[in-house]
């Protein structure tokens, strides 16, 4: 697995969208039990974090040490680095396995193997992602675009073009169960759009290859095509990935 979200550990925990409350709503509706969940390639915590306010203890893992620092603690989260494939939890002991953003670095028969060695009899696992964002604002969603596969778009890992896809070219060892449809909605400023650019995996890579780096003289053409000092709304819709780990699961 890729760790490609370190060096922007920070701005990661800070400018990354916060999944809707109707996701984590329906988790919990079909989880037989909140004893254990486990929330995995956790990144900056999200995730685990709202798996706490419901479960009775968390475990969140991931490779990235610098990332899980960023991880606001609690009591009854316990964040480990830890590969998706290898991670130190009992057999038959977890009620919940989740990823999100995620899967496309480590995707394939492994995870689930470890997934369903950990997993109770009928424990759910959630796998899902958010595509690109827009705006009402079509010559903003322009310029996004212009951004994302002009100047940053040679330098995204090919696992990228997995998200694009709504992780329809990955493993999955069954199809997925019915769930609901998902995006995340809210309000951003410029400023706040610009943050999130800094997360990109992309947008490192360019730095690192060309000792440039491209984001100033981006953030400034936004800026002019931004409603002055605004708050504007942006969508990423989100893709899901539902199953259970039943005795016909393989």
């Amino acid at each position: 697995m890729k760790d490609r979200f370190s060096q922007q550990a920070g701005a990661y925990a800070k400018f990354r969208p916060v999944y809707p409350t109707a996701l984590y709503e329906y988790l919990y509706q079909h989880s037989v039990n909140k004893d254990l969940a486990w929330d995995c390639a956790t990144g900056n915590g999200q995730v685990a974090q709202q798996l706490a306010t419901s479960f009775h203890q968390v475990f969140a893992s991931d490779i990235s040490a610098q990332q899980l620092a960023k991880a606001p603690p609690a009591g009854n989260i316990q964040y480990a680095v830890a590969p998706a494939i290898a991670v130190p939890l009992a057999e038959k002991s977890v009620d919940l396995i989740t990823v999100a953003q995620a899967y496309h670095w480590f995707a394939g028969p492994a995870f689930f193997a470890e997934a369903m060695r950990v997993a109770k009899p009928g424990a759910l696992i959630a796998v899902w992602g958010y595509d690109r964002l827009t705006t009402p604002y079509e010559y903003i969603n322009e310029y996004l675009d212009y951004f994302y596969h002009q100047v940053v778009g040679p330098y995204w890992d090919p696992e990228r073009k997995h998200v694009e896809n709504h992780y329809r070219d990955l493993y999955f060892p069954a199809p997925s169960l019915p769930g609901p449809e998902l995006a995340i909605n809210d309000t951003w400023s410029w400023e706040t759009m610009v943050g999130f650019w800094s997360t990109w995996s992309s947008l490192q890579r360019y730095r690192e290859s060309t000792q440039h780096d491209p984001l100033p003289l981006a953030a400034k053409e936004l800026r002019k095509r931004w409603p002055s000092g605004q708050m504007i709304p942006v969508k990423f819709p989100i893709f899901l990935w539902l199953g259970k780990a039943t005795e016909v699961f393989p």
